[in-house]
């Protein structure tokens, strides 16, 4: 369903489960970030209501999801660290098309969203089949099954408001891209490391 190219090596899941501090830091901080992004796609789109609408609701999930994760860190007696940088985001953000129109950067940005969701099912869907921790395998699904729907969310705007991009063209791209991009990532306690 989500056509990534490489699928995460199951071990990674024994790293994560190594330093469930370091994994849960990096988690909430992500959310928070996804929260940040679906907000600035409102700010610099507001003249789409169903987006306006729809977003609303992904950043306040989004933000609710970092809100479990701190629990979680709390009941577990961890401290929430410091944010931290995430060298994948980083190289996506690098890869979206910011020249030409405003719209090609319109539909850049919802593709880079909908890609950043689309890996963390696939970790999160990892996470829930392979930790022995059963109380966070459930929750690592559970939040498999919200990501997916943020992925369709985000490509079907991109569909829907484009007016001068080939999307599934695009896409294509952007899958290829990052399939080439994860085979670096993947050997350390972060969602998308």
């Amino acid at each position: 369903m989500l056509g990534l190219k490489l699928l995460t090596d199951p071990r990674w899941a024994n790293i994560a489960e190594s330093n469930l501090e370091e994994i849960l830091t990096d988690h909430a901080w992500c959310e928070q970030k996804a929260a940040t992004n679906a907000i600035t796609l409102i700010a610099n789109n507001s003249e789409h209501q169903e987006l306006v609408d729809e977003l609303t609701t992904i950043a306040i999930e989004e933000m609710q999801h970092f809100q479990q994760v701190v629990a979680i860190i709390k009941q577990r007696g961890y401290t929430l660290g410091r944010e931290r940088k995430d060298d994948y985001v980083g190289k996506l953000l690098k890869f979206s098309k910011k020249d030409g129109s405003r719209n090609m950067a319109f539909v850049d940005r919802l593709l880079f969203a909908a890609m950043i969701e689309a890996r963390s099912c696939e970790r999160f869907r990892v996470l829930s089949q392979n930790i022995k921790d059963q109380e966070l395998a459930k929750f690592y699904h559970d939040l498999m099954v919200s990501e997916a729907g943020h992925y369709t969310t985000f490509l079907n705007f991109a569909r829907q408001y484009s007016t001068d991009v080939d999307v599934d063209k695009r896409w294509k791209e952007w899958l290829a891209f990052e399939g080439e991009l994860i085979q670096s990532f993947g050997n350390k306690e972060a969602i998308h490391g």
